[in-house]
């Protein structure tokens, strides 16, 4: 098992990692809308989707992987009116590529986030 930490995605905020690799497979921690100096982009929810997945998509580059080795995404949602809206976002950065995912509503996220998002992917080949 391996520890993945990037400075190009926010560190994290409490005692974990941004992600951990084992085997061919890379486990993201969940990512919120945190720029990489640590402060919170409080947006809307296409802005906070845009830093998430940008977060995501250094940390899984730091892993040996990317979005396009993405098995599957979970998304934590603080309100299911913006499922549309991160849609959106997220088609924009996957593009054809259709992980499994799960989008699940939850009452609050850290920093009174609006999205986090983790992801389970494979290693680059």
């Amino acid at each position: 098992m391996k520890y993945i930490h990037t400075n190009k995605a926010p560190a994290a905020i409490g005692p974990y990692s941004q992600a951990v690799s084992l085997g061919d497979l890379v486990f993201t921690s969940g990512q919120i809308a945190l720029r990489v100096d640590g402060s919170f982009n409080d947006g809307d929810i296409k802005e906070q989707s845009t830093q998430v997945l940008q977060n995501l998509e250094n940390v899984l580059k730091e892993g040996g992987s990317s979005l396009s080795n993405v098995i599957k995404t979970t998304i934590y949602l603080a309100s299911m009116d913006d499922f549309a809206s991160v849609n959106e976002v997220y088609g924009s950065f996957f593009g054809d590529h259709k992980p499994a995912r799960s989008t699940i509503a939850v009452k609050t996220l850290p920093k009174n986030a609006l999205v986090e998002i983790e992801a389970i992917a494979q290693k680059a080949k």
